[in-house]
């Protein structure tokens, strides 16, 4: 595995990786994304083992112009015009439906597929290098925290990946969110790092809510994710009550609970702002999860603008130790 400071040489060498069936883990505004060639189904296999990721579960393909829209998807480029002249590049993954030349690993064998174009300079210049749509999910092992830094990538992948391209730290710092588009039809797959508000505005309707976890076509759409490795709930007084006796990390966004006696408190935000909060949120949890604590009790937060892809997040880590 090298790690590698992004810049013109590191990507056009990280892009023959691609270009070789290899993996490559990059920055994007959301997350770090674990690469592989989205068209070589061989490459691609390569992600699910290196994450431990079930089949089952979708992968993204990322492109950096839009005429790739018309590479990997048969739909009509006016039904998504708004969305796409309003977001991309940007925290947008699109499911629509797919063309015969998408690899049945990348969708799960769902006639459907989900793109997006990612915002970062490092990633679009990748993607442009390789050649390639690159599918990519989360650079993590599968259903533990999303990576902001390549540092965290390097913890939890070492040498799983051939190469990491250090872009600095994830601005938006949760993952996309997903619209599937069906007909004149916009279904919420998963909140993400664009907010509902925004893409309802752009539309001039609302999204209708879609739910189906046990044969998902998006990733993020499973019961139980994005958890650390100690126990996480939510806080109140009662579960601190019960909790009072452990090492205690506390993950908070407002004043409420800052004279309680935790051990280590990470404050997503002094402002009460949910974008600051999205940004902060995966690492903090991090630096919780690498603290000398017994439990991370989190402080639920407002759902609206990027509150809901933070209590998204929050409560599938929760589930996971429920």
């Amino acid at each position: 595995m090298k790690l590698l400071q992004a810049n013109k040489f590191s990507i056009e060498e990280a892009a023959q990786v691609i270009k070789d069936g290899g993996l490559v883990a990059f920055p994007t505004e959301t997350v770090y994304g674990l690469g592989a060639n989205g068209l070589n189904p061989t490459a691609t296999a390569k992600i699910f083992a290196a994450k431990g990721r079930p089949r089952f579960n979708p992968l993204i393909l990322h492109i950096c112009n839009i005429s790739q829209i018309e590479q990997i998807s048969t739909i009509d480029l006016k039904t998504v015009e708004k969305l796409t002249q309003a977001f991309f590049p940007g925290p947008l993954t699109l499911v629509v439906p797919k063309s015969n030349i998408v690899p049945d690993i990348i969708t799960a064998g769902n006639p459907t597929v989900a793109l997006r174009m990612p915002k970062h300079p490092v990633a679009l210049e990748l993607i442009k290098a390789a050649g390639v749509p690159i599918a990519a999910p989360s650079a993590n092992k599968f259903g533990k925290l999303s990576p902001t830094t390549a540092e965290h990538v390097a913890s939890q992948l070492k040498s799983k990946v051939d190469i990491i391209l250090d872009g600095g730290q994830s601005s938006v710092g949760v993952e996309s969110t997903i619209i599937e588009v069906t007909g004149d039809d916009y279904f919420l797959l998963r909140p993400g790092g664009l907010s509902i508000e925004d893409i309802e505005s752009v539309l001039g309707k609302k999204l209708l809510k879609k739910e189906n976890h046990d044969n998902p076509n998006a990733p993020g759409m499973l019961k139980y994710h994005y958890a650390p490795n100690i126990p996480i709930h939510f806080l109140d007084d009662e579960t601190y009550l019960q909790n009072k006796d452990k090492k205690i990390g506390g993950l908070l966004f407002s004043e409420k609970y800052l004279n309680y006696n935790f051990n280590v408190t990470k404050v997503l935000t002094s402002t009460k702002n949910s974008v600051e909060a999205a940004a902060n949120l995966f690492f903090m949890l991090h630096e919780l999860e690498n603290s000398k604590i017994d439990v991370i009790l989190a402080e639920p937060i407002p759902e609206k603008g990027l509150g809901k892809a933070i209590m998204d997040r929050l409560k599938k880590a929760v589930n996971t130790y429920k």
